[in-house]
């Protein structure tokens, strides 16, 4: 029974603020201090980004040979202000809309997909291919906006998004031990742990020190454990780097050294105040795609850009409210719709600024896991990310080897849910098996979510229980079997 009166019942709610209100923060069970803490740890543990998407899309020409933006020379700077700009808008804009503690930036796989598969395509541009991420993103609101994109993600079986759930904790897990260049590819025999099976260097202490600090931290329920966890190792990486010296894995004159820092140099030693170069802004060629490499490769390109795009919000999603418990009293994620109209128009912000698709961001479970439950840390995030369009060092003053430890702890309490799986089921538990297992063996969300829906399908055909199975689950089945073999078909067409 409540303790308080009837008049401090009615006039609590007048003393909420409006931020309170807007992003449902008590209602959520959190508080003011969490989001912003959860906001900044969310920023610190992707910040990456911006110094990884430039090295990607902008370091590589098209076919013509020209790079992001035209000229005959990367422009790096002019990417990572694109990215920084256009993942603090997108994020900002999910907070609001969707009210939901997932940042938005560039997604790595398909930047890699469009560098590696699309803009080396005879005839086509960088600004044909920002085109078809514009496209695929229309084409996604449109989807989200007529329903069917919901009506997919509530087909989907519990177990199933549970299984996504722990395969992604897995996939998040091994994305921080490999950045941290705690497990790396020898390049033979597969994946193996540090250098030739030893671990040696300052970097991988950093991410062990932090690792265990954060570990320890967790345990003992202190609050703020992994923002503390990341300035600490921080400030520790600045120190060392300051007095051995230790510089990165790859300097400027190609000599490697393979106890360096893997991606940023933590050092103070650097122009803090930056012009921003907004010329990407922009910069893209709607239906340049059609002519320069057919109508039939460009549709193929949107699809997969389209099916990738389309489940790994699914499982972020899924990811992000699993690890905080935000559910509503259906059990269901709140806002949904919202969520998705966010992501959609964050892929066409993306494609209009020149920064690939952007959507959906899986290190938000570290924000989650520091507190964050609302869409106010997103607006922490953003801003934060709009900061580095100026002050570029913002971010990449951060190790990836202290930002990494982050992962291994949120994989850990996403693992967590395994139990609610039942294994005795078989039917179900060979489904979620392939989905937990794929997603880290390959390195893709996308395809995990892919092997965990045919297998349910065939399963059930085979078994002859057909009618329990959702017809929007037979499609998605399909469009994952032409996915899967996309390169094949691609290459007997003509266009790979």
């Amino acid at each position: 029974m409540s303790t308080q009166s009837p008049a401090s019942q009615t006039s609590a709610p007048k003393q909420l603020g409006f931020l309170d209100r807007y992003f449902h923060i008590t209602a959520r069970g959190s508080s003011l201090g969490r989001e912003v803490r959860g906001g900044l740890a969310t920023f610190f543990a992707m910040s990456y980004i911006i110094v990884l998407n430039p090295l990607i899309i902008g370091a590589s020409a098209d076919s013509t040979g020209s790079f992001l933006g035209g000229g005959s020379e990367p422009n790096l700077p002019a990417v990572a202000a694109a990215t920084s700009l256009i993942s603090g808008l997108m994020t900002i804009l999910m907070g609001v809309i969707g009210k939901f503690p997932m940042a938005v930036s560039s997604s790595l796989g398909l930047s890699a997909f469009i560098t590696y598969g699309i803009v080396v395509l005879p005839g086509m541009t960088w600004a044909d291919a920002m085109g078809l991420v514009v496209i695929e993103g229309v084409i996604l609101l449109l989807l989200v906006l007529t329903g069917f994109r919901s009506a997919i993600f509530n087909a989907v079986p519990g177990a199933l998004k549970i299984a996504i759930s722990v395969g992604i904790g897995l996939f998040i897990a091994l994305i921080g031990m490999v950045n941290a260049g705690f497990i790396q590819n020898n390049g033979s025999t597969g994946l193996e742990l540090g250098v030739g099976g030893s671990l040696y260097g300052w970097p991988i202490l950093i991410f062990l020190l932090a690792m265990f600090a954060l570990f320890a931290m967790w345990a003992a329920k202190v609050r703020g454990a992994i923002l503390y966890s990341i300035v600490g190792a921080t400030v520790l990486a600045i120190t060392l780097e300051s007095v051995f010296r230790i510089g990165p894995q790859v300097a400027q004159d190609g000599t490697e050294n393979p106890y360096g820092w893997g991606l940023t140099v933590p050092t103070l030693d650097q122009d803090w105040l930056t012009m921003p170069d907004l010329s990407l802004i922009g910069d893209f060629n709607l239906l340049g795609s059609w002519e320069s490499i057919g109508v039939v490769a460009a549709t193929l390109a949107i699809f997969t850009l389209l099916l990738a795009n389309f489940f790994d919000l699914l499982g972020t999603m899924v990811g992000v409210s699993n690890a905080g418990g935000i559910k509503d009293d259906d059990g269901e994620i709140p806002h949904s719709r919202r969520i998705m109209v966010a992501d959609a128009v964050g892929t066409i912000g993306g494609g209009v600024g020149s920064t690939s698709v952007n959507s959906g961001f899986i290190e938000s479970t570290v924000g989650v896991g520091d507190g964050a439950r609302t869409g106010l840390a997103n607006v922490v995030t953003g801003v934060l990310f709009l900061a580095t369009i100026v002050l570029a060092p913002l971010a990449a003053v951060i190790p990836t080897e202290a930002a990494s430890a982050t992962l291994v702890l949120v994989g850990f309490l996403m693992m967590q849910q395994i139990v609610r799986i039942d294994w005795t089921d078989v039917e179900m538990a060979i489904p979620a098996f392939m989905t937990i297992v794929v997603m880290p063996f390959s390195y893709s969300i996308t395809n995990g979510i892919g092997a965990g829906f045919i297998s349910y399908v065939a399963i059930r055909v085979f078994r002859g229980k057909w009618r329990e199975v959702h017809p929007l689950m037979y499609i998605t089945a399909a469009l994952f079997v032409l996915y899967f073999v996309s390169g094949p078909i691609q290459e007997a067409l003509g266009v790979g």
